[in-house]
């Protein structure tokens, strides 16, 4: 009936978890305040916490599965989450 998990899975889900209630949140704030200064400024924050949960999310799973994978392929692995940030970073 019930299914073990890897705790790795269960770390990332509760992580996306948290980053997908705050964006519910986020959205409520939106609502109640009605300005979109306020609103812009509150979406601004909002962008700091992606990466984040992007990095901490990609570093649980590759700790994860670390003795079923190559250190080639996990430099490959971060060299591309360093290019995501890098191509939505601002400026």
């Amino acid at each position: 009936m019930f299914q073990f998990l890897e705790k790795a899975i269960i770390g990332m889900a509760i992580l996306r978890l948290i980053s997908g209630s705050i964006e519910i949140f986020v959205a409520f704030l939106f609502i109640k305040f009605n300005n979109i200064e306020k609103a812009l400024m509150i979406n601004s924050s909002l962008a700091l916490i992606g990466p984040i949960i992007l990095i901490v999310t990609t570093t649980i799973g590759l700790v994860g599965m670390a003795d079923k994978i190559s250190y080639v392929k996990l430099l490959w692995i971060f060299g591309g989450v360093a290019c995501i940030l890098y191509g939505v970073r601002s400026g």
